[in-house]
C-alpha cells in the first residue's frame, strides 16, 4: 500500500474521475477533488480528503484547490486531468464559440492545472501526471469531433511536457478509454468491441493508479489504449 502520498483529481465528482478518487484513496493516497456539481467536494469529505466546488476552466478555483491540499497535507504527488463533455455536432457546423469551448473542456483542462502543480513537482524532484484522453485521439470518430481534434493536440503536449520534465523526474501519460460504462451503453456500440462489452470506470481507475505507481516509473510520454481492442493501431 502506498502511504503518506498525495494526489488531485479534478473533474471528480463523477464516472471515470469519481472511480479514480476512489481507488487512490483504495491505495492509500490523500485525495484532493475538484468538481463542478458539488459531488466532488462530497467525495472528497467521504474519503478523508479535501475538495473545491470549482471548475477545471478556472485558474483560481485549480489555484484553490492546490493550496488548500498543500495546507492540509503539504505536498502533491499526482495530479489526474479528467474532463467533461464538449460540443457535439456535424464537423461543418460546430461554431467558433463551440470550438473554443472544445479547446478548454479537452486541452486547456490539462494545461491550467499542469501550470500550476508540475513546478510543485519539479521542486520536489517527483511526481505523476494521467491525463483521461479517448482512444479516438489517434483514429478520428465524427461522434466526437472536439474530443477527437484537441485529444491529439494533447497528445503532442504530452510528448512535450515529458521531454522537459522526465529529468526532473515527472511523468506525463495519457490514459485513452473507449466505451466505458459511465457513458449510456448501446448495442450497436458494445458490437464494436472485439471484447464484446463495455469498459467499467473501475478499470480506468486501475489504469490510472499504475501509472501513477512506481512500477510505472519509467513510462512517460505515453498515450495508453484502454478500450477492449477497439483500436489496434501503432
Amino acid at each position: 500500500m502506498t502511504m503518506g502520498k498525495v494526489a488531485i483529481v479534478t473533474a471528480g465528482g463523477s464516472g471515470m474521475g469519481a472511480a479514480v478518487a476512489k481507488r487512490f484513496a483504495q491505495d492509500g493516497y490523500k485525495v484532493a477533488i475538484l468538481s463542478s456539481s458539488g459531488k466532488g467536494e462530497a467525495l472528497a469529505a467521504e474519503l478523508g480528503g479535501v475538495g473545491v466546488t470549482g471548475s477545471n476552466q478556472s485558474n483560481d478555483d485549480i489555484q484553490k484547490l492546490t493550496d488548500l491540499t498543500l495546507e492540509k497535507f503539504g505536498r502533491i504527488d499526482v495530479l489526474v486531468n479528467s474532463a467533461g463533455h464538449g460540443p457535439r455536432a456535424p464537423i461543418l457546423d460546430i461554431t467558433d464559440e463551440q470550438w473554443h469551448t472544445g479547446l478548454d473542456v479537452y486541452l486547456m483542462n490539462v494545461i491550467r492545472p499542469t501550470r500550476i502543480i508540475a513546478p510543485l513537482m519539479v521542486a520536489q524532484k517527483g511526481g505523476a501526471i494521467i491525463n483521461i484522453s479517448t482512444a479516438w485521439a489517434f483514429e478520428p470518430s465524427d461522434m466526437f469531433p472536439t474530443s477527437a481534434v484537441f485529444r491529439a493536440g494533447l497528445a503532442a503536449y504530452t510528448k512535450i511536457f515529458a521531454d522537459t520534465y522526465a529529468g526532473d523526474n515527472v511523468r506525463m501519460n495519457n490514459v485513452l478509454p473507449g466505451w466505458i460504462d459511465s457513458l449510456p451503453a448501446t448495442e450497436q456500440r458494445r458490437e464494436m468491441v472485439p471484447m464484446q462489452r463495455y469498459g467499467t470506470s473501475e478499470e480506468i481507475a486501475a489504469t490510472v493508479a499504475f501509472l501513477a505507481s512506481t512500477g510505472a516509473g519509467y513510462i512517460t510520454g505515453q498515450n495508453l489504449k484502454v478500450d477492449g481492442g477497439l483500436t489496434r493501431s501503432v
